[in-house]
């Protein structure tokens, strides 16, 4: 949040009606899941897949990788979109695994909220709390779902405590849990004074609504049995004593988290969550650009690439940049201004996503991801604009901490195993270095899992087993400084130095002792574990 609401302009229906968000959690809290009954109420599909789709039942329309399909995780950033009542959702699912977490890093750039979801029984995980500290770095708001109420969790003033605790931030209950695991009947809403019940029946169905006039209305005591309506109106009391009311300002500024009980499984919670963003989340905000910030209502359009994922169709060699609106009234077939390369560049077929699913998008306005399909101009970081040199900035890449050679099984394929390493190096997938001595190519990554997913990612789409060998380094350093400087480092440093897929020179380090030596000889040179993604 760059700026307070109070001191500007109103932003056009259009844009004000736009709520951009990502959905964060630690692996198996339910994200996937959650993803698809939001996709259910939106009206966007009629039936919510399973994760672990047994035979044929449905897929989860967000997990549209084959590796995720097989294995239930999501290991690569989707976007979709969709309309809820009068409010257009932007919703892009994250990798929860943390090996994937630089892809998910990156998505929070394009966003302007995250739902954070926790599962009920663990509370607080830790890829959660990593990722809820890069939300801290963006001052993004953050609207909280504890999931898995169904199942056997713990107390709901414990959570909420781990919560201020962990992640110090104020959380508010916006709905409250009647009864636990076998015995969770459902959630009082507190923002509408309503009684939620849940129906185990049907794992589609709403969940009905009692309209109840306050805690003391005598028609609770007919949904809720004696002993539970005791606890929970003891819990309640409790609750608004002890914590604070929700505050929409400081939920904006971040400060502050709203928290609804639920179970996505059984699309329970969910609606009011839903109801939550459209109330309570943030409309398209200003973003971090270089020479000036850009404001969503400015009339010229601006975007900014925030992911590029190759091979979405396989028959087509196709790779599309998942470009995030900032500014603006996107028309299809506009000519737009490719910041880096200074060319023009006509966008004839953008596209809206609905995950795997695309339609042509004939418009779009700030704050909505489209996909622009393209042969490799556009990368992670550059920037569209209507004419004006205005580059996005703050889009990160991190240096890998897991190096690997990587060699083709058929040594006559070492070009295409060239192009295909490449292009994922500019999806942003994996790092690929080439030394400055010797032959062949180092892929550098954040976690082991990446590996795997490369090799079978450029078996399928290339037809090419590939091996990945032990590397004697351990971790890569982009070099910072004076162009003399950088060459006299490279110059006496030959075996040490890679380029990567930009050209840049990297300094690739064996021990913690390589770094301190070029820091202590080179004292004008700066050796970096990020390097910001545009050129």
């Amino acid at each position: 949040m760059l700026d307070t609401a109070s001191n500007r302009p109103e932003l056009p229906p259009e844009i004000a009606r736009r709520r951009t968000f990502a959905i964060i959690s630690h692996p198996d809290a339910g994200k996937t899941t959650l993803t698809e009954k939001f996709l259910l109420y939106g009206g966007a599909i009629q039936m919510a897949g399973q994760v672990r789709a047994k035979g044929e039942a449905r897929r989860t329309r967000s997990d549209f990788m084959k590796m995720e399909q097989d294995r239930g995780i999501s290991v690569s950033a989707s976007a979709m979109s969709f309309d809820f009542g009068k409010y257009r959702f932007n919703l892009v699912d994250t990798p929860g695994h943390s090996d994937f977490s630089e892809d998910t890093y990156r998505t929070l750039t394009a966003v302007d909220a995250a739902v954070m979801v926790i599962d009920g029984a663990k509370g607080v995980e830790s890829q959660t709390q990593k990722l809820f500290e890069v939300c801290r770095l963006r001052d993004l708001p953050i609207l909280t779902f504890c999931n898995k109420m169904d199942r056997e969790s713990r107390d709901t003033f414990d959570i909420i405590d781990e919560i201020q605790e962990n992640l110090a931030i104020d959380v508010t209950p916006a709905s409250w849990p009647i009864g636990m695991g076998r015995d969770f009947l459902g959630c009082y809403d507190l923002l509408n004074d309503r009684l939620e019940l849940m129906d185990r029946a049907d794992r589609n169905v709403v969940a009905e609504t009692v309209e109840i006039n306050g805690l003391d209305d005598p028609k609770l005591a007919e949904h809720v049995p004696a002993h539970m309506l005791e606890r929970f109106l003891e819990e309640v009391e409790m609750a608004r004593e002890l914590l604070p009311s929700l505050d929409p300002q400081s939920v904006l500024e971040g400060h502050m988290t709203p928290i609804w009980f639920g179970s996505a499984i059984n699309s329970f919670g969910v609606q009011e969550l839903m109801q939550g963003i459209a109330d309570y989340g943030p409309e398209p905000q200003p973003q971090q650009a270089s020479p000036r910030a850009i404001a969503p209502e400015e009339t010229k359009v601006a975007g900014f690439v925030f992911k590029v994922q190759a091979n979405m169709d396989p028959k087509h060699r196709d790779r599309v940049a998942f470009m995030r609106l900032a500014s603006g009234h996107f028309k299809r077939g506009m000519k737009l201004t490719h910041v880096r390369t200074k060319k023009p560049m006509a966008v004839s077929n953008p596209v809206l996503f609905l995950a795997s699913d695309r339609e042509l998008a004939e418009e779009a306005w700030a704050g909505d991801i489209i996909g622009i399909p393209n042969h490799g101009q556009l990368r992670i970081g550059d920037t569209l604009t209507e004419g004006e040199m205005i580059r996005a900035t703050g889009i990160p890449s991190f240096a890998p901490e897991l190096l690997q050679g990587v060699r083709a099984g058929d040594p006559m394929k070492a070009k295409h195993l060239e192009k295909a390493l490449m292009q994922f190096a500019e999806e942003g997938a994996a790092k690929v270095f080439k030394p400055n001595i010797g032959s062949g190519f180092i892929v550098g990554v954040v976690g082991a899992l990446q590996f795997e997913v490369l090799a079978s990612r450029i078996e399928q789409e290339y037809g090419l087993p590939v091996r990945f060998e032990a590397s004697q380094f351990t971790s890569a350093r982009w070099i910072i400084g004076e162009k003399d400087e950088v060459e006299k480092l490279v110059e006496t440093n030959k075996q040490h130095i890679a380029y990567d897929n930009d050209g840049d020179p990297v300094f690739l380090t064996r021990l913690q002792w390589d770094i301190d030596r070029v820091e202590r000889d080179y004292p004008a040179l700066k050796l970096s574990a990020t390097k910001e993604m545009m050129v």
